[in-house]
């Protein structure tokens, strides 16, 4: 990454000892399946960043004086199970040193990664999956760290809701939870739906966010668009609720395909990013101390298989 700090931010706020977040690039695109160009998508976020005004007029705060710290990106793509290893490995260490860990991608397959890092780390946790795809495959061309298995560990291992969905193969139904999946096309007609979603959610909530989840007329830029997506100010509403609702313990964007022409993709991207952020600490003063709540005991996945009659 060109980039010395994100956004351009001040050194001293940029520094991981006083910052309260961490990004962590991960330009890999090495399972994709049509359009490439994820790779280049953390360095086109980094660069929209920077020319983005830092003081946010929803929340009336500018978060990026919690200070952020830039990571080293994660370069391994010898091989997708290699990858995922490695992001796993780097989140989880900022995880223990109590920082908002979050992650931009590269690809989805980069989520098995950090999804497997915060299970691990934070008990009985709801991953929440905005996309246009299901990315259930067991395996997919060889591989269970394809992009297209981006979600099947979490299936397996978490509290996993998906929304926005609208592309998928018909043996990811054996799968697939329905009664906690948001088809884009219900969404379309039901206003209940952000409520429902939540109502199933645990107390720790991870975020995973493939930008395809919108829809094209606003985000073109990602390597398979698919039609009917969600659009920017519902798509904000839903997450304002659940950071208010929930602890979002992390996220991570993924799937951004720069365009060199139209850089508006990036910018959304840019401007996603910095409102999570924003929701986040929007009660926090940057002096406040930040306490991540990961549990220092847990140290396997949580296998524990969340039934629907469950009480969250």
């Amino acid at each position: 990454m060109k980039t010395s700090t994100y956004a351009g931010i001040p050194e001293e706020l940029a520094k991981l000892e006083q910052a309260k977040i961490v990004l962590i690039p991960v330009p890999y695109d090495g399972t994709s399946t049509w359009q490439k160009g994820a790779d280049k998508g953390p360095e086109a976020f980094l660069n929209a960043s920077e020319n983005m005004e830092l003081y946010d007029i929803e929340t009336a705060t500018e978060v990026y004086k919690q200070g952020v710290y830039l990571a080293e990106a994660v370069t391994e793509n010898s091989l997708p199970e290699v990858m995922v290893e490695a992001v796993h490995q780097a989140t989880k260490s900022f995880i223990k040193r109590n920082k908002f860990v979050t992650i931009f991608g590269g690809e989805h397959s980069v989520s098995i990664g950090t999804i497997r890092a915060f299970n691990e780390m934070f008990p009985s946790l709801t991953v929440l999956q905005l996309d246009a795809h299901a990315d259930l495959r067991k395996t997919y061309e060889g591989s269970t760290c394809n992009h297209a298995c981006a979600m099947y560990e979490a299936s397996q291992n978490t509290n996993l809701i998906q929304v926005g969905i609208r592309s998928m193969d018909v043996m990811e139904k054996t799968v697939m939870d329905e009664e906690k999946t948001y088809f884009a096309h219900q969404m379309a007609i039901d206003d209940t739906w952000m409520d429902a979603a939540i109502d199933q959610m645990t107390e720790n909530v991870f975020i995973t966010i493939d930008l395809d989840v919108f829809d094209p007329s606003i985000m073109p830029s990602t390597g398979t668009p698919e039609p009917g997506g969600l659009l920017w100010y519902e798509t904000l509403e839903f997450l304002k609720q659940v950071f208010e609702e929930k602890n979002v313990v992390g996220f991570d964007i993924v799937e951004l395909c720069p365009n060199k022409i139209d850089k508006s993709s990036d910018f959304l991207a840019a401007k996603l990013y910095y409102k999570m952020l924003s929701y986040k600490f929007q009660n926090d003063e940057s002096e406040d101390d930040y306490d991540n709540a990961f549990d220092n005991t847990v140290n396997k996945n949580n296998n524990t298989k969340f039934q629907d009659e469950d009480d969250y």
